[in-house]
């Protein structure tokens, strides 16, 4: 019986060892590629479908597109809250597509059925054109919020689903050199695969949006919007049965309970006892192994000193058992429970310093393509570039810039460093975050010399007029802002990722799209701010953009990124790594300072 036993252990091993690895990453980032190359299909273009085809004001078409886009980044929350909490990251991913799917065939149908979008024909301003009605907006917006649930269900889940992948690999890597004495080495193999999993994850998000840009929006510009929403369509249904059929290798891991139950539970414990002296030796408050298995599979949370005031919900007395003798979670909190909610309240200043770079970037799917349409965009004399498609050197330069991060720049800085990652992804982001400031400020020179230009040849008045400079000079600020964007998003998400919880790693992924929605919210706001406060008094945003100051808007944007990249130095200068113990074979117990990544190169000074 006992050698029964031990068979089916094996056979469990061996099942388990199939299961996981890069096998699965076609299967699973196929569709966040598809997820991708819809939003790109339609969101790069949209702007003009707005203008264009229904018929809006320009500045109403850009808070549209931005309220989309945040809308599209704000539901991840909900999606990771039911992922942690119940329904497992495969499941919730399956769900968004579907969602996500009926999003699209909504696009379609308005675009193919003529009562579903103004008369075309008008040409103002001897014609004036209809705007479109309530019913056609609806049929619109109903689409748009379909598409946004989708991407709620898809985008937390999939870096995180696929990162799980690895983690019975990570096991048997940390056992295997535990047993040659090589545990540094373990260490840092596997967050080298991370590193590159990372850059993979946004490498293949690049590219979708790069043949967006090229294949899709040339159609919506040559052929029509029908096909132009109805190819993305067609791409988000294959990824459903792509990702499907790889059910059999995946790594799913249970649902640990919801994240925002057990941070209240912390919070609600803290405030009973918040006249409780705490202890002067930390290892009198609560711990529980079995209570916290679920949830720290990789090791648990070490106490820290700071934030001491949710410390209390670990102090032990006499009342944190219900009537029934069982514990009340609701006055009385493990300690590895109430550094979980410690480790979210020391990442949201870092995270937040992420919200702006969005902000400086909205501006490429929305004022900028209105300047490409003003200018001369002839590629050959029978071709022109459609002025969406200039979002193209903005997804090429990001894309450049992950395959050199890794190739070339990594073994070069790993030269002057020593560190595994050349350099951690804390300085990664800050060279993002100042890059990106020299984006927005190439923006406002060149906007600047084209307002200019078109003074000097009397077009001012007459914005339907090509303005006689080259589509081209916009080439810096989207490739500027491609390269912010392949140092600052990718060490973003990483950052992210490692300093979460490991039963909060969903919640994780959903800030970083959070940190996208408020940054596409705050592009709405500033840019409604700036509209109202220069109403009367020279009008920097209006239809017209030859009258108006474009420029001075990228230079309000600039200043307000410089502020924020001090702001980021200011919050990491503070920061603590989480501190994490693991148990190797046995119950000897290891505490680790910092986190593994930091062994590695992922924390340290900037």
């Amino acid at each position: 019986m006992a050698t029964t036993e031990v068979d089916r252990e094996r056979g469990g091993d061996r099942t388990k060892r199939k299961q996981g690895g890069f096998r699965t990453m076609p299967f699973i980032l196929v569709n966040e590629v598809c997820d991708r190359f819809a939003t790109a299909g339609f969101g790069a273009n949209l702007i003009t479908y707005l203008t264009q085809e229904l018929h809006l004001p320009l500045v109403e078409a850009s808070n549209t597109l931005t309220n989309f886009g945040g809308t599209s980044s704000l539901t991840p929350i909900l999606g990771a809250l039911a992922a942690d909490s119940f329904a497992g990251r495969f499941w919730t991913i399956i769900v968004g597509s579907v969602f996500y799917q009926l999003g699209m065939l909504g696009l379609v149908v308005s675009a193919l059925v003529p009562s579903l979008r103004p008369a075309p024909g008008c040409s103002p301003p001897a014609t004036p054109c209809r705007r479109a009605n309530g019913l056609q907006l609806a049929v619109l917006y109903l689409s748009l919020l379909c598409t946004s649930l989708g991407s709620g269900g898809i985008r937390p889940c999939v870096v995180a689903f696929g990162a799980d992948q690895f983690d019975q690999q990570k096991e048997e890597e940390k056992r295997g050199e535990a047993q040659h004495g090589d545990e540094a080495g373990g260490a840092e193999a596997v967050a080298g695969r991370k590193r590159q999993y990372f850059n993979l994850y946004f490498f293949t998000m690049g590219f979708a949006v790069l043949l967006a840009l090229t294949v899709v929006v040339y159609i919506q510009e040559n052929v029509g919007w029908g096909w132009g929403f109805g190819i993305p369509a067609i791409a988000m249904f294959v990824s459903i049965l792509v990702f499907v059929l790889g059910y059999p290798l995946y790594v799913r891991l249970k649902p640990g309970g919801s994240p925002f139950t057990r941070v209240a539970q912390v919070v609600a414990a803290a405030y009973k006892k918040r006249a409780a002296p705490l202890p002067e030796d930390p290892g009198m408050l609560y711990q529980d192994k079995d209570l916290d298995a679920l949830i720290s599979t990789n090791g648990r949370l070490l106490h820290t000193n700071q934030l001491t005031f949710f410390d209390r919900a670990a102090i032990v007395t006499s009342a944190d058992t219900a009537g029934s003798g069982k514990l009340d979670l609701w006055r009385l909190s493990t300690v590895h429970r109430v550094e979980e909610l410690k480790s979210l309240i020391r990442m949201l200043p870092i995270w937040s310093a992420g919200i702006l770079l969005v902000t400086a970037g909205s501006h490429n799917n929305s004022f900028a393509i209105m300047q490409a349409r003003t200018m001369d965009r002839h590629v050959t004399q029978h071709f022109q570039i459609p002025p969406a498609t200039m979002s193209i050197f903005n997804t090429v330069a990001m894309l450049v810039t992950l395959v050199l991060y890794d190739r070339a720049f990594v073994p070069i800085a790993r030269r002057f460093t020593g560190l595994p990652s050349g350099i951690t992804y804390f300085q990664r982001m800050a060279v993002g975050l100042a890059i990106s400031i020299l984006g927005v400020a190439s923006a406002a020179l060149v906007e600047a010399k084209r307002r200019g230009s078109a003074a000097d040849h009397g077009l001012l008045d007459t914005p339907a007029t090509l303005v006689p400079m080259s589509v081209f000079w916009l080439v810096p600020q989207y490739a500027i802002h491609g390269v912010a964007e392949g140092f600052s998003s990718v060490a973003h998400m990483e950052f992210l990722y490692d300093q979460a919880p490991e039963s909060m790693r969903s919640t994780a992924a959903a800030l970083f799209w959070l940190s996208a929605s408020l940054g596409s919210y705050m592009g709405t706001v500033l840019v409604t701010a700036v509209q109202s406060a220069t109403r009367g008094s020279g009008d920097w945003l209006q239809d017209n953009i030859n009258r108006g100051r474009l420029d001075a808007y990228y230079w309000l944007v600039t200043c307000l990124m410089l502020l924020n990249l001090g702001y980021y130095l200011i919050c990491f200068r503070f920061y603590t790594m989480k501190p994490l113990e693991f148990a190797e074979d046995g119950d000897n117990e290891k505490e680790l300072e910092l986190s593994s990544v930091h062994k590695n190169g992922g924390g340290g000074a900037v």
